[in-house]
């Protein structure tokens, strides 16, 4: 697997659209992909020869037609080989805490302590 194509293939968010309608209901034609999308049908072609390419789709003629099918294993392997390190116990309490930090509104403004009767002064020092 070239992990390379497969990222490339899943940076555009109307191939991304496409992929997550495949995941809805696998095995559409080009002319129901193409439904409500905002472009050409031979823009969608593009974009599904792209796919195909990065191995994201399985294809096969139906008569006239050509449906097309998820393939999800190499997301799997991308997930497996970059994801899933990255998602190990230390990182996840990382996230949490700065989640936890970051959605407690403490409505104090933190700035250093000014010298008073219980903060030694600099000059006796």
């Amino acid at each position: 697997m070239d992990s390379d194509t497969v990222f490339k293939a899943l940076a555009d968010p109307t191939r991304r659209r496409l992929l997550d309608r495949l995941f809805d209901h696998n095995g559409q034609s080009i002319t129901q992909l193409e439904a409500d999308m905002p472009m050409s049908r031979f823009g969608i072609a593009k974009h599904l020869r792209i796919l195909e390419e990065a191995n994201l789709l399985a294809t096969r003629r139906q008569g006239r037609e050509k449906l097309h099918f998820l393939n999800p294993v190499p997301i799997r392997q991308i997930h497996d080989r970059w994801m899933s390190r990255y998602a190990e116990a230390p990182i996840s309490a990382l996230i949490s805490l700065a989640e936890d930090l970051e959605s407690h509104d403490h409505g104090t403004d933190v700035t250093a302590p000014t010298a008073g009767p219980d903060t030694p002064d600099e000059t006796e020092a």
